[in-house]
């Protein structure tokens, strides 16, 4: 009997899959999408299954209004690997598929390349060139020289800061043409290395490489190399071999801002085809970029944590660079790792998965230290370039300009008159963290949320940096109504502001999210600061990781004092990988470098253990301190988040989630339940926001507990007044 009823798992908030119709001229597959009719809206869901019965009266449900593909969306071990992500992370399936598709797939447009638009030179614009150009048009003639080489495409265009309004005048002007052309699969050359200088390998190098080349089935090998240990050049050995046997792979960075040097660094040494695969991709980039994975149009991926959910027609390597980052664990909707479910989508693939990084996350390095993953070292630095010179300056009592003690400016300047450029690091954008009345001391806050605003003065404004709302700068106090309003705090605009007037022949540069908001603006400043346009560079944590600058010999950590004492239990852990990747941007070719760290308490043990002994001592430490205190890796965590109009509401509710849980038969003494309590920011965005933390022992007993409550916690009379969330294995506590 043919099936006549498909399951359909559709891009709801509802942890169910639906049941419609099958016409009979429509052919649904498992793992294909349709279009089906969900309430008064049209949705495009996946089929999970095809039944002939349903717990509905057949004359009930709706019927498929079309099959959208012929063959699955995603081959079956990542179909499987979507499905168990569900099921870790307590996401409903419809939802965790509708985010492993690109936004065009998800919108139910066809599964293949869209054209992609190419700009080159008239017949008449080559002529130009001849007559000559006019040198008022500046923007112009960069469009033109930029073009006189060959076509170029519309976005390459954009992210060179080439502006659509200055194409379009060039077109109307008839010296250049826009024409639309359709990607194709082009097979691979024969020769996959290209001819370029490789730099002499060291042997603890060789060593590594020869550990991941020998074994082709799936192992977790952790790669833990100082910082400009040659890590980049290991991985690059590793993937040859993979690229020769006809196989593709992927390489994962923490943030966008790494993308341009990786494949830049990839390019140069493989003939492949390389596409990349993050958030700053327009949805036709992002859409051919996703095919040219599945299709094998693409030798290797390199991409931020979406990339991870990307189909791979032969995938024969992961890599996962800096794999300590943060930025791999999703924030919002399904809140995954991306470490841990690439180490989860290697082992259903049977391949090798390389985690890189000079800081590891202490739960890797005790996967590491326990057998579980293979622990490969890189000790030396690589080439000339030796190990930084750390010191600590005290700024008890000193004057700051700006956040900048006369001891640092002094070491800037010797630095800087040596001809070498210097990073100052401070994680705080804007000009100012806030705006106080200097007579009565009120202070300009956010009515949406227990937080300051943000003083910007480029932009003349105030920014709230947690609900993104935004006010006119305020020039009377909201109490007092006095005029004498002061800046509290130093952000990365005020320090760019200061050093134009300490250093006025010294050119700075401020690298941020709000000056690297436009299109390609990252990628075009990076390149700016290695060919030496500037000597002073600014930057929080986006310049902090993983990038490249031979002539930076001096970093200066401005404000660090914060990280030391901190109620979250990640927070020296954090301090002390951070620590370690700013310094590591220092003294990476010939010239030595040297490391100035402000603070106010120069005597810290966590400071001292890090100067003195290294990352190495300091986290086999803190192993130990949290094995007594049975907190992660020897222990396993969910936060329950919760918020609502009403503060009362949501207290209540999280005290009956928590009486679901000590209820639970197999609730025992290695587990806990820690709350409710209000969240560290209480109010975000007009919501009240409680927690409650959820401890077991073993990931298993974790997700016995949670399986089984989620159904009773769904039936409790609060659960449809609160908006709540799980976070399994939370990074964030706040």
């Amino acid at each position: 009997m043919l099936p006549s009823i498909a399951r359909v798992a559709l891009p709801v908030p509802l942890d169910k899959q639906f049941d419609y119709v099958i016409p009979s001229h429509l052919f649904p597959i498992i793992g294909g999408r349709v279009s089906v009719p969900f309430g008064r809206q049209t949705l495009v869901g996946i089929v999970t299954a095809l039944v002939s019965e349903s717990d509905f009266p057949k004359d009930q449900l709706k019927p498929i209004y079309a099959v959208l593909d012929s063959q699955p969306v995603w081959p079956e071990s990542l179909y499987q690997l979507l499905f168990w992500c569900s099921q870790f992370y307590h996401h409903p399936l419809g939802d965790t598929l509708a985010n492993a598709m690109p936004t065009a797939i998800r919108q139910g447009k066809a599964a293949s390349f869209s054209p992609y638009r190419e700009w080159s030179l008239t017949e008449e614009g080559r002529n130009q060139f001849m007559v000559g150009l006019s040198a008022r048009a500046v923007q112009q003639n960069r469009a033109m020289y930029r073009l006189e080489s060959g076509p170029v495409s519309h976005s390459m265009l954009l992210d060179e800061d080439i502006a659509s309004t200055t194409l379009k005048a060039l077109e109307k002007k008839g010296w250049v043409e826009m024409h639309e052309r359709q990607p194709s699969v082009k097979p691979w050359p024969k020769q996959i290395e290209a001819d370029v200088d490789k730099p002499k390998l060291s042997g603890e190098q060789a060593i590594a490489i020869a550990a991941v080349n020998s074994e082709p089935t799936f192992a977790c090998y952790l790669l833990q190399g100082v910082t400009g240990s040659g890590k980049t050049e290991v991985y690059l050995n590793m993937i040859k071999p993979i690229l020769e046997q006809g196989k593709q792979a992927l390489v994962l960075v923490p943030e966008i801002g790494l993308t341009p040097q990786t494949i830049n660094r990839f390019k140069r040494r493989f003939n492949v085809p390389i596409e990349v695969i993050h958030s700053g991709l327009n949805d036709t980039e992002r859409l051919n970029a996703w095919l040219s994975a599945r299709d094998k149009a693409a030798g290797i991926i390199i991409g931020t944590r979406s990339a991870l959910l990307a189909p791979f027609a032969d995938l024969g390597i992961i890599i996962v660079d800096e794999e300590h980052d943060s930025s791999y664990k999703q924030q919002d909707s399904l809140r995954y790792h991306a470490r841990d479910v690439a180490v989860m989508r290697a082992a259903k693939e049977n391949i090798p998965i390389v985690l890189g990084t000079a800081t590891p996350a202490l739960e890797t390095l005790h996967n590491a230290l326990t057998g579980k993953y293979h622990h490969l070292h890189l000790t030396q630095r690589a080439g000339l370039s030796v190990p930084t010179t750390n010191h600590v300056l005290d700024v008890k009592g000193l004057f700051l300009e700006s956040g900048l003690s006369a001891p640092l400016i002094a070491q800037m300047r010797r630095h800087l008159q040596a001809g070498n450029q210097v990073l100052l690091f401070l994680n705080r954008r804007g000009f100012s963290p806030a705006l106080m009345c200097h007579e009565c001391g009120w202070i300009a806050d956010c009515k949406r949320c227990d937080a300051y605003y943000t003083y910007h003065q480029n932009s003349r404004e105030m920014r709230c940096h947690h609900c993104g709302s935004q006010h006119p700068v305020l020039h009377q106090c909201g109490s007092c109504g006095s005029t004498h309003l002061v800046t509290v705090g130093v952000g990365t605009e005020q320090l760019e502001t200061q050093l134009s007037e300490l250093f006025p022949e010294y050119k700075s540069i401020r690298i941020d999210r709000d000056s690297t908001r436009r299109k390609g603006s990252l990628e075009t400043a990076l390149q700016a600061i290695r060919n030496g346009e500037y000597q002073i560079l600014i930057g929080t944590q986006m310049l902090a990781k993983g990038h490249h600058f031979p002539d930076v010999t001096m970093v200066g950590l401005l404000d660090v004092d914060g990280s030391l004492y901190s109620s979250d239990f990640r927070a020296a852990e954090r301090f002390a990988q951070l620590f370690i990747q700013v310094s590591g941007r220092a003294g990476r070719s010939s010239k030595p470098g040297e490391v100035f760290l402000q603070t106010h308490h120069p005597e810290h043990a966590l400071l001292q253990a890090l100067l003195n002994k290294g990352y190495n001592e300091f986290a086999q430490t803190a192993l130990q301190e949290r094995k007594m205190a049975a907190l992660p890796p020897y222990s396993y965590l969910t936060l329950v988040r919760a918020e609502a109009n009403d503060s009362q509401q949501v207290e209540d509710f999280l005290r009956q989630m928590r009486h679901t849980f000590e209820s639970h038969p197999q609730f025992n003494d290695t587990c806990m339940v820690l709350g409710p309590t209000p969240a560290p920011l209480a109010k975000r965005a007009g919501k009240f926001r409680w927690q409650l933390l959820i401890q077991a022992e073993s990931r298993t007993l974790m997700q016995i507990l949670l399986r089984s409550a989620k159904p009773a916690i769904n039936l409790l009379p609060l659960a449809k007044k609160v908006r709540w969330t799980l976070d399994i294995e939370p990074q964030d506590l706040s």
